[in-house]
């Protein structure tokens, strides 16, 4: 990886776990999704406009295909995250999630690409297998019910994430389709598929407008840009690479959790979140 894009993937660590911070703290639901998807779309439309302008692009019926499936698996991931930082901890459901994500990708390249992962990647797995039971306070799951809801929709999450880093990636470095483009285009499906559900719920689009003018804005802003930073690095670099070392974010958002929210078991997870790095890491290595 070069410097430009291991640069560019630590920012984008700090700003996702930022969005992130901002959406628990909204507590919102699917409107909060739709509303800062639509700030995403006003506030990033000027950047389409240029990169219309300034490149060469070509749109089929399969890129706009692409972009329309990448768009679903987004937004359940949205819908999917702001429903589990409803029920769950910060701390919690945030380190679970973006560091399954990595170890899927791994995995699944292992067992269906045939890609060879090595001793130190079986370890890195182990490293983050023994986080997420870190995590999760080891046994204390069996006594506390409200903490399994919380991890089962982690791991949801991170499945997610691999779905769609996975499907990305194919659409920014084989089709060719800019990583504006691409970001910009699922940002605009996504606001389309969510729209019947904001005219249903327009008292409830209005109230979290109203109330969490702030973090609608904040995530608005933040989500794409700490994307398309990734998306930029995946151009020239393997997928394999990006993902893991983004997760630095996972240590960033666990002391977020801890710092500002007062959650539970604070030292414990900060623990537990770097033991994850180490082990996102060693998958990367190998």
């Amino acid at each position: 990886m070069t410097a430009w894009a291991l640069s560019l993937v630590v920012i984008s660590a700090f700003i996702h776990a930022t969005w992130n911070f901002l959406a628990k703290k909204s507590s919102g639901g699917t409107a909060f999704v739709w509303l800062y998807m639509l700030v995403s779309a006003v506030i990033y439309s000027p950047l389409i406009v240029i990169v219309i302008l300034w490149t060469d692009v070509r749109l089929g019926w399969l890129e706009l295909g692409l972009i329309f499936a990448s768009a679903v698996l987004h937004i359940l991931y949205a819908v999917t995250l702001q429903k589990g930082y409803q029920i769950g901890d910060f701390s919690l459901i945030y380190p679970i999630a973006r560091g399954i994500g990595p170890m899927l990708i791994a995995v699944t390249a292992f067992f269906l690409l045939g890609e060879e992962l090595g001793q130190l990647g079986w370890i890195g797995i182990l490293f983050i297998v023994f986080s997420v039971f870190i995590f999760t306070g080891g046994l204390r799951i069996i006594r506390e019910k409200n903490v399994l809801p919380a991890i089962l929709y982690g791991l949801l999450i991170g499945c997610m994430i691999a779905g769609y880093s996975l499907l990305d990636k194919y659409i920014v470095s084989v089709t060719i389709i800019h990583p504006v483009l691409l970001s910009y285009g699922s940002i605009v499906g996504q606001v389309i598929l969510l729209t019947p559900f904001a005219k249903k719920h327009w008292q409830e689009v209005r109230h979290d407008w109203k109330q969490l003018k702030l973090e609608t804005i904040g995530v608005g802003i933040l989500n794409p840009l700490a994307y398309i930073l990734i998306l930029i690095a995946m151009v020239t670099t393997p997928v394999s690479y990006v993902s893991p070392v983004r997760e630095l974010s996972i240590l960033i958002g666990a002391i977020l959790g801890v710092v500002f929210f007062k959650e539970n078991f604070g030292r414990q997870r900060i623990i537990a979140a770097t033991i994850m790095v180490i082990g996102v890491i060693a998958v990367a290595i190998s």
